[in-house]
């Protein structure tokens, strides 16, 4: 089966740089996923995007060396399957704020005896390779988003559940859920204390910590604190920081 840079590079000690497309555009994921990205995670839930043009984008980065990952619009396992049958090579499902969360996510993500996911792979299997049903549960990436402050209170529980790869911090929604203001790098002592009792917890399971980033910058900072796997901002944000850097610059040549 494809390797999955997510496991390989975790496997080795090594972080993962991960790419985040809310833009609905299968040119704009093969060129974002060809910029050295080790997974790009298609949002579904907060980007501009529906099933099909998903799709189009999953063929887009599978045509990269990055690996396609996917962000559902919620915990609903016919969606999740769909996005695996399409052909990505995780998930990272938002709102996870229980242990029975957990179980009912990884139930969607992996096939029987560790869960319920129906079979029918389709373009998993094509993009995959011939071994995808029998590889597919040591290969897919399963990735908790930890959001709330429940999911943060049940972490412990939620680690435990079998099948879950790791999980992956929302500071905005974390932030909000504790009563601040939504923030990525939060200077909030509460919100900042749980993110770090979060990747302490997580890297002592010995599973994937992963969290979304303002910048570069903010990611590498992210990395130096030991975090796996980092998200440095998402196309959207890029793009308009970029485009307006080149009008206000166009325009200081202007007499």
């Amino acid at each position: 089966m494809r390797t999955n840079n997510v496991q390989r590079l975790h496997a080795e000690g090594r972080p993962i740089i991960n790419g985040w497309l809310s833009i609905g555009s299968g040119y704009a994921a093969e060129l974002i996923a060809h910029q050295g990205f080790d997974s790009v995670t298609v949002d579904c839930q907060h980007g501009m995007i529906g099933f099909e043009t998903a799709l189009v984008m999953l063929q887009a980065v599978s045509s990269t060396p990055s690996t396609p990952l996917v962000r559902p619009s919620c915990l609903d396992p016919a969606q999740i399957m769909r996005f695996l049958d399409a052909g990505s090579f995780g998930i990272i499902c938002p709102m996870i704020s229980t242990a029975d969360d957990a179980r009912a996510l990884v139930d969607a993500c992996r096939y029987p005896p560790i869960g319920g996911r129906s079979f029918g792979p389709g373009r998993g299997l094509l993009y995959g390779g011939a071994d995808y049903p029998t590889s597919a549960n040591a290969t897919i990436t399963v990735l908790a988003m930890i959001e709330t402050t429940a999911g943060f209170e049940n972490l412990e529980a939620i680690l435990a559940v079998e099948g879950i790869d790791g999980i992956y911090v929302g500071p905005n929604d974390l932030s909000l859920s504790m009563g601040f203001s939504p923030t990525n790098e939060s200077s909030e002592p509460t919100v900042r204390a749980a993110i770090s009792e979060a990747l302490r917890m997580t890297r002592a399971k010995g599973k994937i910590a992963g969290i979304f980033c303002s910048d570069g910058d903010a990611a590498a900072m992210r990395i130096s604190q030991g975090f796996h796997l980092v998200t440095p901002g998402n196309d959207a944000t890029l793009l308009k920081r970029v485009m307006g850097q080149a009008v206000a610059s166009s325009r200081a040549g202007i007499a």
